[in-house]
């Protein structure tokens, strides 16, 4: 049976990179959503809104893009 992801000395360094930025990516999104939890104005709820749901999907997408790539290196 397969590990379900390879050992950490295999990561290439674009995917180590992709992984970091994925990091910022989720924590700044989930830190805009969070803010939600205090009144704020109409505007700046959907701009923290709209803005912290795309960061955290975009570091989601980011982390699993990073993933693939490192299996891919691993399997070539």
């Amino acid at each position: 049976m397969t590990p379900m992801l390879p050992a950490l000395e295999t990561l290439p360094l674009q995917a180590a990179i992709m992984f970091a930025v994925a990091a910022v990516l989720s924590l700044a999104g989930a830190w805009l959503l969070l803010q939600l939890r205090r009144p704020l104005g109409a505007g700046r709820v959907y701009a923290y809104r709209m803005t912290g749901i795309m960061a955290l999907s975009g570091g989601v997408v980011l982390a699993m893009s990073a993933t693939a790539i490192w299996r891919w290196s691993v399997a070539a």
